[in-house]
């Protein structure tokens, strides 16, 4: 038995939604929508739907139980030096040194929550 899906989205857990709302509309460089003050905010990008949730109160020990999760979200981007810069003006530089692979360059870096991003381009 197969299932069909309709729609696919990132998201992401954490209790100051507030924080990774201006962190993620600063980095992307939009505001969220659909919107819902200190419960949702939804960012939508050419490929992805990454979206942001308050867990509920008795949901919240799961979330803050680790410094880094295990997953990331990588943006390919047009510029890498200039994305690197943008970052650091928000006060979130990369860390380490860019590297190079065979399908470019890329650098990590962290959110506010500590969500690795991967920032690479080709």
């Amino acid at each position: 038995m197969t299932f069909n899906y309709t729609d696919a989205f990132l998201t992401i857990a954490t209790t100051d939604l507030e924080k990774a709302i201006a962190f993620y509309s600063q980095l992307l460089n939009q505001k969220p929508q659909p919107y819902i003050p200190n419960v949702y905010a939804e960012f939508n990008l050419k490929s992805l739907r990454l979206a942001i949730f308050k867990p509920k109160e008795d949901h919240q020990a799961e979330f803050n139980n680790s410094r880094h999760s295990g997953m990331s979200i990588c943006l390919e981007v047009e510029d890498l030096d200039t994305t690197i810069t943008h970052l650091t003006e928000m006060g979130f530089p990369p860390s380490g040194d860019i590297t190079v692979a065979s399908h470019g360059k890329e650098i990590y870096a962290y959110d506010p929550m500590h969500n690795r991003l991967i920032l690479h381009q080709a």
